[in-house]
């Protein structure tokens, strides 16, 4: 697991819980960051993350 990182939450900018080597692509993931509890759809091919949306989630 030497060539992989760290995704980090585009609102807050903290670690997430997931990580992603050179070769993963990942094609509308909802990350979930647990600080914030913010979720966000992102795209990830080459280490190279894009924002699709962000949405919070609601408290019940």
């Amino acid at each position: 697991m030497e060539n992989s990182v760290w995704v980090l939450c585009p609102v807050c900018g903290n670690k997430t819980r997931d990580r992603i080597r050179i070769d993963t692509i990942l094609i509308n993931y909802p990350l979930y960051c647990p600080k914030c509890k913010q979720e966000t759809l992102i795209n990830a091919k080459d280490l190279n993350i894009m924002v699709i949306k962000e949405r919070s989630e609601k408290s019940l």
